[in-house]
């Protein structure tokens, strides 16, 4: 179901990022009892095509509707393995909910991944937040071993799935 809707990648610091990202942050402070948002540091070089991709859908008025980006992860501190790709910002408005559109962002970034050679993509949501869980779990991913900013927050909840050539 594209519903007129047409995806654009864009740079992660561009206006309409910007604004869709904001709106997620007020939406993580309203679910998350500390009143946070997301404070995992991201620069925007790290979605800079080959090591990464960000991607806005806009409907049919020219409107940001939704986001998601990938940014390639080696193995460090934090838990991440060598060839990883880390979904980030994945977020649709409320008015657009229901239209697949996370779906329709999550495949094309697990597809840009595998094309840029990355072999597992890997996610942190919260335990706040059932219907990424549900997208999640029913797209392939299964839960894995916590890792990242959040990796010793009892609400994180860590998921990945292999890029299968």
């Amino acid at each position: 179901m594209s519903h007129g809707i047409q995806l654009q990648p864009v740079p992660y610091d561009h206006p309409d990022a910007v604004k869709l990202s904001d709106q997620v942050q007020l939406e993580y402070q309203a679910r998350y009892e500390d009143g946070e948002g997301d404070a995992t540091f991201l620069d925007p070089a790290m979605f800079v095509p080959p090591r990464g991709l960000y991607l806005l859908a806009y409907d049919a008025q020219g409107v940001p509707v939704a986001s998601g980006g990938w940014r390639g992860q080696e193995q460090n501190d934090e838990g991440y393995s060598d060839g990883d790709a880390e979904l980030k910002r994945m977020y649709v408005i409320p008015e657009a909910r229901g239209l697949g559109l996370a779906r329709r962002i999550l495949a094309v970034l697990e597809a840009d991944a595998r094309a840029a050679g990355r072999t597992r993509m890997v996610l942190e949501t919260g335990d706040q937040q059932p219907e990424a869980i549900a997208l999640y779990l029913s797209s392939g991913y299964a839960m894995a071993p916590k890792f990242g900013h959040y990796r010793f927050h009892d609400s994180s909840r860590c998921m990945a799935k292999p890029l299968l050539p």
